[in-house]
């Protein structure tokens, strides 16, 4: 369930609130009773916990050097 941001029009109390997608957006501040405006969030980054989530952790072993490394090998063995 994604988290709204809202502000109210009046007394500016600003606050969240988890709804289901499919709900209405709320309509009154819950301080003061006044209108509120939902507010476009910047939505959440994604966090990675533990292990295997750098580069190097999916780096290919045969790496475009050790290609190369390869290639010159052959090519000096075959002169």
């Amino acid at each position: 369930m994604p988290i709204y941001e809202y502000r109210c029009k009046v007394c500016g109390y600003a606050f969240e609130r988890l709804q289901p997608i499919s709900a209405e957006p709320l309509r009154r501040c819950p301080k003061c009773g006044s209108p509120v405006k939902r507010l476009i969030g910047t939505g959440i980054g994604v966090i990675f916990k533990g292990s295997g989530f750098y580069e190097t952790d999916y780096k290919r072993k045969d790496s475009a050097s050790e290609l190369s490394r390869t290639k010159n090998s052959k090519t000096n063995k075959s002169s």
